[in-house]
């Protein structure tokens, strides 16, 4: 067998998630459907995350078996060519050797959260972003992330249905950047941490986006924090903001 890393890029919207299941579309559903077409038999691929319903992807990695030894142009070729009209694109593929998975030998993981921050409704990004009216104070919202970076208990933060044994993570990165796009000024969420729980990352920016409006207070959070209760947590941003953006490993496959 032939092991080959793909990066993904998808529009989440008309799916329930990556993760294949019975009787609805699945992003990973799409692909393997893909691969029995170029190779007819059951293919099981593995992926960096498990994106929910809604969620985008502008460089997942997944890693597939192939029997045949496949020019990486020729295969990320075909899958593209047999997943149309699907919004899933093969935007990179890459061989590996069998021992590189592409969640177990995932480094790091960087989510993107686009927040459209305008009156008029959006046109052009509805389903892209989550769009809020009234404009956000970065620097409070800035002195709340801090207490949310580094290594802590996030069961405040994580869904009552995450699967993730311990709800102790690290979070590596968590900035704000206000951006000026031709629909307006966007602020983007840049969260890093080479793992997350369920829901995390959208409980972190619906919080965030509560104390830039001036509901809660940067100390606020980090009492929510401590509190290591769901019950304490803010509301969670819906998914249709939210990129899985870059997924790192000790060599990036996909280099030339």
């Amino acid at each position: 067998m032939y092991r080959y890393a793909l990066k993904v890029e998808y529009n989440g919207a008309p799916f329930h998630g990556w993760q294949r299941q019975n009787d609805v579309p699945s992003v990973q559903g799409v692909i393997e459907a893909a691969l029995a077409k170029v190779e007819p038999r059951v293919h099981n691929i593995a992926a960096a995350g498990r994106t929910d319903a809604g969620v985008h992807g502008l460089a997942q990695v997944a890693h597939c078996d192939m029997e045949r030894n496949w020019k990486p142009f020729r295969l990320s070729e075909a899958l593209n060519y047999h997943m149309k009209p699907h919004p899933v694109a093969i935007v990179a593929c890459a061989p590996v050797s069998e021992d590189f998975h592409a969640r177990f030998s995932a480094l790091e993981r960087r989510y993107l959260f686009r927040v459209l921050v305008r009156r008029a409704p959006a046109t052009h990004q509805a389903g892209l972003v989550w769009q809020v009216k009234k404009p956000l104070d970065l620097e409070a919202m800035r002195a709340a992330a801090k207490h949310l970076i580094g290594k802590h208990d996030f069961t405040t933060f994580r869904s009552t249905i995450c699967q993730s044994v311990s709800p102790v993570k690290t979070i590596d990165r968590l900035d704000m950047v206000e951006v000026e796009t031709a629909a307006g000024l966007e602020v983007h969420f840049d969260v890093r941490a080479r793992s997350f729980l369920h829901n995390q990352v959208r409980s972190f920016v619906g919080t965030l986006e509560r104390v830039g409006a001036g509901s809660l207070t940067p100390d606020d959070v980090r009492k929510m924090r401590e509190a290591r209760d769901r019950q304490a947590c803010g509301p969670v941003s819906p998914p249709h903001g939210l990129y899985l953006a870059h997924v790192a490993y000790a060599i990036d496959p996909f280099e030339a």
